[in-house]
């Protein structure tokens, strides 16, 4: 499988030279200057690819986007359409025209994945994301005061957020709206409380239903582009996969991912398989969807979780957690050596190291969170090894 690693342009801590000391070739970033909406042009497209390939000694390129994102009234389904869906089709064709060839977004309403601690302690003194049930309740109920959020807390977590919020400081307050904040790495966009409210207002009535229609209509608009010009668009599952502040996920469960295969039924329609999203659901099967769904998977992102009873999660060691990643990485390799039987140009599956813990000197360096560089080197360094004994073990190609 082709290791690559998410890199977020010139100004991320962690150095191309970097990546490349720890094994990836593939470089997965976006143009995240670039608002919603908007196109990518094939002059923007072909600056980051310059700055990827400036030292050719690296042998580094631009191996998967991520995101193209999709603007909000897309999904909302709101007003005059055509401008946003002719920007992305246009953004597809010019990726391809500069052989930039598979696409991960995500179709989340509003946040991106969501925590409530980027410092997490772990043993030894590292640090870990995490989500946690009864502070994200405190700041759904009390913090953010969203009508009728009570409603969707379990009483004994609700109990427990009134505990935190009757003792929280308002440096906590903020601290934890930066941290639910920060799941939108590279974003645009970000909110403070008034905006964040001004946000779901728009979203306010919205079904599972109708966030399904707006997500089929925009795979009906794109995905005949994407097959057009030889885009892979893979999408990204809900992180946690379940509703938050009052919004519907669509993008969390095998049912789902069978609604989202079934809604355009082209090779171009797929999903980035991440491991550690999809295991904070906790009745999903990882190693099963993994099977279930092979075909489709055009991107994987490789991470683990630790799940409790509350529904809190906390990001595990990449072989550690909650998933199953030596029988995920099989299936892989599986479904790569079926694409390269097939005569598939593009058989190698390219997969990246998702999150890690702070480690070492990376702790309280300015790096994206869930994104340093020894933690990720380190879960990199697991995968491969897993990897490499799969494939010698099963003769699969690697």
């Amino acid at each position: 499988m082709e290791q690559t690693w998410r890199w977020f342009g010139p100004d991320d801590a962690v150095r191309l030279p970097h990546i490349r000391q720890a094994g990836a070739t593939g470089i997965v970033t976006a143009l995240h200057h670039i608002p919603y909406g908007e196109v990518w042009t094939v002059g923007e497209i072909r600056a980051r690819q310059a700055q990827i390939a400036a030292d050719a000694s690296l042998g580094l390129r631009w191996s998967v986007v991520e995101s193209l994102p999709v603007a909000e009234a897309v999904k909302l389904g709101e007003g005059d359409l055509r401008p946003l869906f002719d920007a992305y089709r246009q953004s597809l064709r010019n990726l391809a025209a500069c052989g930039v060839t598979t696409v991960c977004y995500n179709y989340m309403p509003v946040l991106d994945w969501t925590r409530t601690d980027l410092a997490a302690p772990v043993v030894g003194g590292g640090r870990a994301l995490r989500f946690d049930a009864p502070r994200f309740a405190a700041f759904d109920c009390y913090i953010l005061e969203r009508p009728g959020a009570e409603d969707d807390h379990d009483p004994a977590v609700l109990e427990r957020a009134r505990a935190w919020n009757a003792g929280a400081s308002e440096s906590d307050r903020r601290l934890l709206l930066d941290s639910i904040m920060a799941g939108l790495p590279g974003a645009f966009d970000r909110y403070d409380v008034p905006g964040l409210r001004r946000m779901l207002d728009r979203y306010r009535g919205m079904t599972r239903d109708d966030l399904r229609a707006t997500f089929a209509r925009f795979l009906r608009e794109v995905i005949p582009t994407a097959e057009e010009v030889g885009i892979r668009m893979a999408v990204h599952p809900d992180d946690p996969p379940r509703p938050l502040l009052g919004l519907p996920r669509i993008v969390g469960t095998a049912e789902d991912l069978a609604f989202v295969a079934a809604a355009c039924p082209s090779e171009a329609n797929g999903f980035t398989f991440c491991t550690g999203s999809l295991g904070a659901g906790r009745d999903n099967d990882v190693p099963a969807m993994a099977e279930r769904f092979a075909g489709r998977i055009h991107f994987a992102h490789l991470r683990n979780v630790a799940k409790e009873p509350d529904g809190s999660f906390e990001e595990a060691e990449h072989l550690g957690g909650d998933v199953d990643m030596v029988s995920v990485v099989t299936t892989l390799l599986r479904e790569q050596e079926r694409r390269r039987d097939a005569d598939d140009p593009r058989w190698r599956l390219p997969f990246r190291p998702d999150h890690g813990h702070e480690l070492l000197d990376d702790v309280g360096k300015p790096t994206h969170p869930g994104y340093p560089a020894i933690g990720r080197l380190r879960g990199l360094a697991e995968i491969r090894g897993v990897m490499t004994a799969v494939a010698a073990m099963r003769g699969f190609p690697v």
